[in-house]
C-alpha cells in the first residue's frame, strides 16, 4: 500500500495515508530535469545523506523506485522521468503519492 509521508521523520508513515497533486516544474538550464514538488505535510521531516529519503513514488498510477530531494531554496522535490510523465512537463498537474523506502534507509 502507498501512502503520504508525513512531517516528524520517515519511520512516521501512516497507514492509509493520502497523496497530493502537483504542478510539474522544470529546472532552467539544458537538460533541466522535471520535478514535482512535495509539500511538507507530505515529506519526511530529516533529510537522509546527501540530502535525500528513497521512497517509492507514484505519478499518475505510475510506480517506481526513487528518492525525493531536499532543497535549500526550493524545499523536498521529486524528480520525474519522461517515462512516468508520459507526455507531461512544466506547469501539468499530476496526482503524486511517495512512500518511504524503509528497505533503503
Amino acid at each position: 500500500m502507498t501512502t503520504g509521508v508525513p512531517p516528524g521523520g520517515p519511520d512516521q508513515v501512516p497507514a492509509g495515508g493520502a497523496g497530493f497533486s502537483a504542478a510539474l516544474v522544470r529546472w532552467p538550464g539544458a537538460g533541466g530535469w522535471v520535478f514535482a514538488p512535495v509539500p511538507e505535510e507530505h515529506a519526511p521531516g530529516t533529510a537522509g545523506p546527501f540530502g535525500r529519503v528513497p521512497v517509492t513514488a507514484t505519478v499518475d498510477g505510475r510506480i517506481w523506485s526513487t528518492s525525493i530531494w531536499r532543497d535549500r531554496a526550493a524545499g523536498w522535490l521529486l524528480a520525474v522521468p519522461a517515462r512516468i510523465r508520459a507526455g507531461k512537463d512544466d506547469g501539468d498537474v499530476v496526482s503524486v503519492v511517495v512512500q518511504v523506502d524503509h528497505a533503503r534507509l
